[in-house]
């Protein structure tokens, strides 16, 4: 048995959940794929050696993939949130996610191949719509509920009126 976190998140792939592993070390910081359990004989829906679950870390929160086959499917009751410190850093996350087989959404959100929807929110965006000046908070927020990808300086410029 491998060493593994006491608490993590179990998310359902079809088939390629070290795919996904893999696409999310390659994306995030501090993202990893570890253990990889395979199958030690033949099942109903598959053979030896096929891969049944992989242990991975994306940005430090640990997570196991689970090969289940399509019985079940993600939905958007379940993101990641990525807050990002710049328009660069939010442009790369996005743009790894919708460009590899993903899909935009609204206000900040996508999915990526797999379906998982994840929030690439810049601090900048959070930081405008808790402003304590009410009618800058509602120009921020009104200015994100227009966007696909966040643009800060949309938001900034929203902010100051």
């Amino acid at each position: 048995m491998s060493n593994h976190a006491k608490n993590r998140i179990c998310l359902w792939y079809v088939d390629d959940a070290e795919a996904a592993a893999q696409f999310y070390a390659e994306t995030f910081p501090n993202s990893s794929v570890g253990s990889v359990f395979r199958a030690p004989g033949d099942y109903p829906s598959g053979k030896q050696g096929d891969v049944l679950t992989v242990e991975f870390t994306v940005m430090g929160i640990p997570c196991l993939g689970l090969n289940g086959g399509d019985t079940f499917t993600h939905s958007e009751a379940f993101s990641f949130q990525v807050s990002t410190v710049d328009q660069a850093e939010t442009d790369r996350y996005w743009h790894a996610i919708v460009n590899n087989g993903g899909a935009e959404s609204e206000c900040g959100w996508c999915k990526d191949k797999w379906g998982l929807s994840w929030q690439i929110t810049p601090v900048a965006l959070m930081q405008a719509i808790v402003n304590p000046d009410p009618a800058a908070a509602k120009r921020a927020f009104d200015a994100m509920m227009t966007m696909k990808k966040i643009d800060i300086a949309t938001i900034e410029a929203a902010l100051r009126g």
